[in-house]
């Protein structure tokens, strides 16, 4: 069965406790949850990775370029947290395995946020951007990466 990552940075494994008037309620087991439901439903399945440290983020792109060369991942749905402002790293590591279909997600609507949050890294290198609609941005994501050639 082919397998979808799903990647969230730092901080998101706070959800339900962190500022709950941007981020809502829901925990990141909500997330995995909902996102398990979603891939299922299309006969995939889903791997899960948190981290609050960036070079493991990097890693585990890498280790997914490599996955989706072989042919064993559909693509990535990332949330890279407030590393999406500041890592030009991750960037780099998205655009240095070549291919790698990426959707990158924010719970909250960051360009209704701070100026500092209107800008991202990841963006460029990722094939769509969802944001401002909860947790429910991982479903439509995921949805969108399988329906992709």
């Amino acid at each position: 069965m082919k397998k979808i990552l799903v990647m969230n940075g730092p901080n998101l494994n706070l959800l339900g406790t962190r500022e709950p008037e941007k981020y809502g309620d829901k925990t990141l087991a909500d997330v995995e949850a909902l996102c398990s439901e979603m891939a299922n439903k299309h006969h995939y399945a889903v791997d899960f990775f948190q981290s609050n440290h960036e070079g493991e983020l990097i890693e585990k792109i890498h280790e997914a370029g490599k996955l989706f060369k072989a042919g064993e991942l559909k693509g990535v749905v990332f949330n890279p947290g407030a590393y999406t402002h500041t890592s030009i790293a991750l960037h780099d590591a998205i655009a240095g395995v070549g291919g790698l279909p990426v959707i990158e997600v924010h719970i909250s609507n960051v360009y209704a946020r701070e100026a500092f949050r209107h800008q991202s890294y990841v963006s460029p290198v990722a094939v769509g951007v969802l944001a401002g609609f909860g947790i429910s941005g991982y479903g439509m994501a995921i949805e969108a990466l399988i329906s992709r050639p």
